[in-house]
């Protein structure tokens, strides 16, 4: 018996297509997007290239799936830009860290390059100017640095002991090129690649140390003593006196037999210095003035009593205090006055920081002779001691240098080291050209800018400012951490400086 038609039952076979037809569009819509969505992608890390199968939607997913570890200045690039795309490759560059030298300031570097020849090729790709970069090669046994290849194209000229050949196969590490030379290395021997033309140059520089002995002059001191048998204002010379000598001994370094650097050893005073002594009259007080040069002696002596401890306090002490700024640590205003009674004159140790360039007045330090010709504190500058502790002129200006990889870097140096960490990334030409303006606008490539409003600081302008913690812990202070962090920011966010420029132009920032 047929079943009756009923609306109900109309209703019921109505909602089954309607289901049906969903059902049916998802599984078409799923298919095809599982289609589109998988794709093929070529991945090449450190020239080693795998074909592989993958639904990621970027580079960095389809990493974490091939269980590639990516490291802070490693460099990624995707031949579709931020989306992955079918048929895309993805070029992974594992950086290791070697040695650059910038206008003879060594500095720690990060790079993907596969030859010393091609590193020095970064920084030319983009220097238009004179400054000059050295690959330094601290151990030539280590595989990272000392096991990187010198010229991959051609063949290196090596000078060493004063002594010009050319190694006709450049595509060899330093060690092996050295060898067949037949040069041997010394414990503290520097070997460092350059460019000159298209020459490239292994160089080897000899360290040495030695000593060398030398006689410095102790200068004599000044004393004043008050004599109330002179009239007052007068003063006359009691003992003439006469410079000392002492004799210093130097540990010196030289590198290629050019003195380098050098340290106190030992000094000895041979000949004391004499002091000279100054006789000055003694003021007269108001009360001697106006009555007879005959009357009470006992009024005499209060008066003379009096007038000496006024020449002592007011001239004698400011005389004792002229040499003694020595113990002003990181004060830009420290300066004696004629009532600076702080006669202890062998405390030059404590120099830190700040601008000390008052101490000069050291070399006329009174009564001591250990502290003599101590003219060296006026070089102290940044954040390093100068532990000038009773040495004899020895500082001459030299200042600690801080941990840093590029501290405190001038514009120059800056601009010198980014060129080769951006010219790694491809980025040359224009883009250098934009990301010089592009930092030139945000800090005029100055370490320490900073945004008073929004905090943001450094060459790159980092807001905030620990988010560069991530290249360095040392931000705030090293421009190579700055440039590290501000080139991957760019590199994330725009993928190249031109269209960070672009966005800066439009919008103000980027």
């Amino acid at each position: 018996m047929a079943r009756r038609w009923t609306p109900q039952r109309f209703v019921t076979l109505r909602r089954i297509r309607v289901i049906a037809c969903i059902a049916a569009t998802s599984i078409a819509l799923a298919g095809s997007f599982a289609f589109t969505a998988r794709k093929s992608v070529a991945l090449n890390i450190n020239g080693q290239t795998t074909q592989v199968t993958t639904y990621a939607m970027t580079a960095t997913r389809l990493l974490e799936e091939q269980g590639v570890d990516i490291k802070t200045h490693d460099i990624v690039t995707t031949s579709s830009g931020d989306q992955l795309a079918n048929h895309a490759v993805v070029t992974v560059q594992s950086a290791y860290q070697t040695t650059i030298n910038i206008d003879g300031t060594s500095v720690p570097f990060w790079t993907v390059a596969t030859s010393a020849d091609q590193l020095l090729g970064f920084f030319e790709e983009n220097q238009n100017n004179a400054t000059k970069i050295t690959v330094d090669i601290d151990n030539v046994y280590n595989q990272l640095t000392g096991g990187l290849v010198i010229n991959q194209d051609g063949p290196v000229t090596v000078i060493a002991d004063g002594k010009t050949s050319v190694a006709p196969n450049g595509k060899l590490p330093a060690a092996s090129i050295l060898d067949s030379k037949g040069i041997v290395l010394n414990k503290e021997d520097r070997v460092s690649v350059e460019k000159d033309g298209d020459t490239t140059i292994l160089r080897v520089r000899r360290v040495t140390h030695g000593e060398e002995t030398r006689t410095a002059i102790v200068p004599y001191s000044t004393q004043t003593i008050i004599d109330s048998n002179l009239p007052e204002g007068q003063s006359e010379i009691r003992q003439q006196g006469v410079n000392g000598e002492k004799t210093q001994v130097y540990n010196v370094t030289y590198v290629d037999g050019v003195a380098e650097s050098e340290t106190l050893k030992s000094e000895t005073v041979t000949t004391m210095a004499i002091d000279q002594i100054i006789a000055v009259g003694a003021a007269k007080s108001d009360t001697d003035k106006g009555s007879d040069k005959g009357s009470d002696k006992g009024s005499d002596k209060k008066s003379d009593s009096a007038d000496n401890g006024k020449a002592d306090s007011g001239f004698n002490n400011q005389h004792e205090s002229s040499g003694n700024n020595a113990n002003n640590t990181g004060d830009k205003n420290n300066s004696s006055s004629g009532n600076n009674t702080n006669t202890d004159t062998n405390n030059n140790a404590g120099n830190t920081g700040g601008n000390n360039s008052g101490n000069t007045g050291n070399t006329g330090n009174t009564g001591n002779t250990g502290n003599s010709g101590n003219t060296g504190n006026s070089g102290n500058t940044g954040g390093g001691t100068n532990n000038n502790s009773g040495s004899s002129g020895s500082d001459s200006g030299t200042t600690t240098t801080p941990s840093g990889r590029l501290w405190h870097a001038t514009v120059a140096q800056a601009q010198a080291y980014a060129a080769g960490a951006a010219a790694q990334r491809g980025w040359t030409g224009n883009d250098w050209d934009c990301l010089v303006k592009l930092w030139n606008r945000e800090s005029r490539w100055l370490w320490y800018a900073e945004n008073a409003s929004s905090g943001a600081y450094g060459i790159p302008q980092s807001r905030p400012a620990d988010k560069m913690a991530a290249f360095g812990a040392n931000y705030r202070d090293d421009a190579a951490v700055q440039i590290d962090w501000g080139l991957w920011y760019i590199a994330q966010t725009y993928g190249s400086p031109s269209k960070a420029w672009q966005h800066s132009e439009q919008i103000g920032w980027y």
